[in-house]
């Protein structure tokens, strides 16, 4: 039976709380941000506040504006922001987890009717017209039951990315040491003392050259704590001599110019670039000696705190920003111990790549299976 999702489930939109009411006291205030693991400043409300706006463990929030998402809160007692639901069950017999499961598909499919040129958001008579696949109790458990198996399973998997993760940084430590107390007396060296870095091309920039090139390039998003995005690579028209000067090659290192604090600095190896991709200006190209440091190295040393520590003392920081300049990348303080050692390091962790690769090759056939599921049991 179609319904729609009005008709499943009450619908409590949170307080709009104002940066006078927040608190270092109190119960936690739950922003979006909490929600899709982005926050950096527990808020809290010290006030007194009507308890329907209360979110306890377990309880159902639906974001529906800037990021649309469905989650189980698993945090302490809280009191919920403006822009998020809070879903409660008081209308028809539904399974929760089949309702998280449904629900997550339709604002996926929602997302193009979402109202906003850069915040999206779903107005509320538009949210409670969706359409909502509403069977028997018993094959909503079923279907849930199913869908919580694959979920499992990827869970499972992207837990033994993480340890094998973890592994390769206890590998450093125990190799390297503390990269902050430096035991071992590694010799320290700016960056720019071994390395090339530049900035890469500024889009909207005006140019007379005619003979423009349609060529992907690497933008802020693509570049992760430890590895490349590939899932959005965009393009923009470049002159064969900004080609030229920005092109990535093998085991070139990018690095964010700025972004979220807890971020700041992250680097990855672009191991295998698009033909004739580039950089965007807000990440560099660090293009390593490789007489002197390794890629791999030198990428894992970025993750350690004593990149992180200088980053975050040098950056100019404004709300819940923080960047970098050219100058400050290239004065970076970099551990540089003997190649050999460097050499023996990533071949382990050639070794653990290769693991982690088999891995993820896992956890993508169990997405797609769900997704098959899932359009299985929902419809498009």
């Amino acid at each position: 039976m179609r319904v729609e999702l009005g008709e499943v489930a009450t619908y409590i939109n949170g307080y709009a709380f104002k940066p006078s009411d927040w608190s270092d006291t109190g119960v936690p205030i739950i922003r979006i941000q909490d929600l899709t693991g982005n926050s950096y400043q527990a808020n809290r409300y010290n006030g007194t506040y009507d308890k329907k706006y209360e979110v306890l463990p377990g309880d159902v929030l639906i974001s529906w504006s800037a990021s649309l998402g469905v989650y189980v809160w698993d945090g302490e007692p809280a009191v919920l922001n403006q822009h998020i639901f809070k879903v409660v069950f008081n209308k028809c017999p539904v399974d929760k987890s089949f309702f998280v499961h449904q629900v997550r598909s339709i604002l996926m499919r929602a997302a193009s009717a979402a109202h906003g040129a850069t915040m999206k958001h779903l107005t509320k008579p538009v949210f409670d017209a969706l359409p909502f696949y509403l069977p028997r109790l018993e094959e909503q458990r079923r279907i849930a039951a199913v869908l919580d198996k694959v979920t499992d399973l990827i869970a499972k998997r992207q837990a033994q990315l993480d340890k094998l993760d973890e592994l390769v940084k206890s590998r450093f430590v125990e190799m390297f040491g503390d990269t902050v107390f430096n035991p071992m007396r590694w010799p320290s060296f700016p960056l720019a003392e071994m390395a090339d870095i530049v900035s890469g091309i500024t889009k909207g920039r005006k140019t007379k050259e005619q003979n423009l090139t349609e060529v992907p390039y690497m933008a802020v998003s693509n570049v992760k704590d430890g590895y490349i995005d590939w899932k959005t690579v965009k393009t923009i028209s470049a002159t064969q001599a900004e080609i030229n000067q920005y092109r990535l090659l093998p085991d070139d290192v990018l690095m964010t110019e700025g972004g979220d604090p807890d971020k700041l600095g992250r680097g990855a190896i672009i191991q295998s670039p698009l033909e004739n991709c580039i950089h965007q200006n807000h990440v560099f190209r660090v293009r390593l000696n490789e007489t002197k440091i390794l890629p791999m190295y030198f990428a894992e040393f970025l993750q350690h705190q004593k990149a992180k520590q200088y980053f975050l003392r040098c950056a100019k920081q404004t709300t819940g920003i923080a960047s970098i300049n050219m100058t400050q990348l290239k004065g970076l303080p970099t551990l540089v111990p003997p190649i050999a050692v460097q050499q023996r390091f990533c071949e382990e962790v050639k070794q653990v790549t290769k693991v982690k690769a088999t891995i993820q090759q896992d956890i993508d056939e169990f997405k797609k299976l769900k997704e098959s599921l899932k359009q299985k049991y929902f419809g498009g």
